[in-house]
């Protein structure tokens, strides 16, 4: 059980902040779909993919003040960033985590905005479909965030950008 939080911290090590609950949500489901030793479960949701179990462990972690939750108030809504604490990565310390090197994967996630990874992890969640059916779901579940082509085209570019740094 502790292993997953442990990969959690691991993670939030190398992120140092995530801003926003749901890019923390988008960031751990494509890593995972990169083979990222991830365990929490996902199910379609409103904004794609979604983890209780991973919502359920950060809130753990952030009980055990391993994790520490700001939450910042914006104009209609509510703004959550995360960082690990001291006693986080002490914690970390006393376990050995199997988890490829994902610094700049992370990296690289970060500097997408919430709205393309949604877009990414759905493109990834319907995967097992040909490309031209993904393209047409994502606008069927999608709709009202009216991706365009290019956005659609970037998107499977990342990924495959993405999943080629797994594979070394």
């Amino acid at each position: 059980m502790l292993d997953n939080h442990a990969k959690l911290l691991y993670f939030f090590s190398k992120a140092k902040q995530v801003t926003g609950r749901k890019k923390l949500q988008k960031m751990i489901y494509i890593l995972q779909q990169c083979r990222v030793p991830f365990e929490e479960k996902y199910q379609f949701h409103f904004y794609g993919p979604y983890s209780e179990e991973l919502t359920l462990r950060v809130e753990e972690l952030c009980n055990l003040n391993f994790l520490n939750e700001e939450k910042e108030e914006k104009s209609n809504y509510h703004q959550y960033h995360y960082s690990i604490t001291e006693d986080g990565a002490t914690f970390l310390n006393q376990f050995k985590v199997n988890i490829p090197e994902i610094e700049d994967r992370i990296s690289v996630l970060q500097d997408c905005s919430a709205r393309f990874l949604e877009l990414v992890s759905t493109v990834l969640y319907f995967s097992y479909l040909p490309r031209e059916e993904i393209i047409d779901k994502v606008h069927t579940v999608k709709p009202k965030l009216k991706y365009t082509d290019e956005e659609m085209n970037e998107a499977f570019q990342f990924i495959d950008e993405l999943q080629d740094k797994s594979s070394h």
